[in-house]
Formats: structure tokens, C-alpha cells, sequence
């Protein structure tokens, strides 16, 4: 069984200074800091909807068009990020070409799958096993900043080979929509509320809720922090 949640209890943490507070309707002002004071994210669903739904129209582009092009001496060249990894197993760096695959494709793909996977949980009521849902949110946290892998080593083999004035590295096109994926997803991740998961999950538990007390103004501040 799920405890109440503080929504449930008329009560908001403050981002800013952690006080809890309580409120007499979805929105006020942190008594001590004077912040904003939302029991939800505003439009967190919509905005985290419309994060998702760009990623994946990019997420084609990142991967169809070039990430690199070289110019040397000996011609020109563009490479995506299949190819590149193609040419990496090829050529016998197996352990980079796996690493980079994982972090450029699956990481980026099972990202965008994870979360329109939680978008679509906490609109089935009751949901179950909220648990390993708000997990699944704290493990697209930590993996998201492996996505940018392939932005690193385009940066870094720029740098290197315009050092020794061997050839001319420059980043193409599907690097930018590639790095607009990732920035895209972390902002999704940003703008799902994660508390939604256990409000989905408190319908079975109804009743264990307690009933909220209305407070006598906006926010009216309680002996509790946050922090």
C-alpha cells in the first residue's frame, strides 16, 4: 500500500528553498522565498508530449543524414553514424564500434521508448507497480548523458586532426539534428513530472488517502522541510 501523497494533502514543496507548504488551490507562493509553489509541473503531459513527438521526427535525420565530413588531400568524405560504426567493426575496433552504437542508437532510441512509455503509464488508472516506473524515470536520467558520445568524438577528432594539419573535420548536418535529439529528450525528461506516477497509483489505494485540509491562504507554511 502507497502512503497519501502531499497533493492529496494540500501540500507543495518549494524548488527553491525545499519548505512545504500548504495550498488552497494548484498554485501560490512559497512563504519564505517567495517562489513559485506548483503541486504539479504546469502542462507537464503536454509539454513532455510535444518534446517526444520532435525527438523522434529528428531522430531520423540524425541517423539518415552525415554527422562528419573530412576533407584531405586524397578526397572528401561523409559519414553517418551507422557507417561510422560499420567502418569501426570493420577495421577492428570492435569495443569502440559497440560502444558507440549503443550510445548514438540505443541509448537515444530506448530513451524516447522509456518515456512514451511513462507518458502513456500515468494515464492508465490504476497504474501498477509504480515503483519500477519511477525507477525507470531515475535510469533515463543517469543514461541521458551518454547520448552525446558521438558529438564528443566528432568535436575531438576535429581538434586533434586540424592540430596536426592532416585533414579538415567539420560536423554535417545529422550532427545537429543528432544533438537537438538529445537536448530534445533531456527536456522531455525535465518536463515529465515524475509525481504523476504516484498519483496514477493512488487510485488503488484511495482508501488509505487522507482528506486534505484547506489552508487559510495561498500557501500557508507547516513545520516540515524538504530538504
Amino acid at each position: 500500500m502507497n502512503g497519501p501523497s502531499a497533493a492529496s494533502l494540500g501540500l507543495a514543496g518549494c524548488h527553491d528553498c525545499g519548505l512545504v507548504s500548504r495550498l488552497s488551490g494548484h498554485d501560490g507562493a512559497c512563504p519564505r522565498c517567495g517562489a513559485a509553489l506548483h503541486r504539479r509541473k504546469p502542462d507537464s503531459l503536454g509539454r513532455a508530449w510535444a518534446l517526444v513527438i520532435a525527438s523522434y521526427i529528428l531522430y531520423v535525420p540524425a541517423n539518415l543524414l552525415p554527422i562528419m565530413e573530412t576533407s584531405s588531400l586524397f578526397g572528401a568524405q561523409s559519414d553517418t553514424i551507422l557507417s561510422g560504426v560499420v567502418f569501426l567493426w570493420r577495421s577492428g575496433s570492435r569495443d569502440l564500434a559497440l560502444i558507440v552504437f549503443v550510445a548514438s542508437v540505443v541509448v537515444p532510441l530506448s530513451k524516447l521508448f522509456a518515456l512514451t512509455w511513462l507518458l502513456l503509464a500515468v494515464r492508465r488508472r490504476p497504474l501498477r507497480q509504480p515503483l519500477q516506473s519511477a525507477r525507470l524515470y531515475r535510469a533515463i536520467e543517469v543514461v541521458g548523458k551518454w547520448s552525446m558520445l558521438d558529438i564528443y568524438v566528432v568535436a575531438l577528432l576535429a581538434t586533434v586532426v586540424k592540430f596536426q594539419s592532416l585533414a579538415s573535420i567539420t560536423a554535417a548536418p545529422g550532427a545537429v539534428a543528432f544533438g537537438a535529439v538529445v537536448i530534445l529528450t533531456m527536456l522531455a525528461a525535465q518536463a515529465f513530472d515524475p509525481r504523476l506516477i504516484w498519483d496514477a497509483a493512488e487510485v488503488r489505494d484511495a482508501p488509505a488517502t487522507a482528506d486534505a485540509t484547506p489552508g487559510a491562504g495561498p500557501a500557508a507554511a507547516i513545520t516540515m522541510d524538504a530538504r
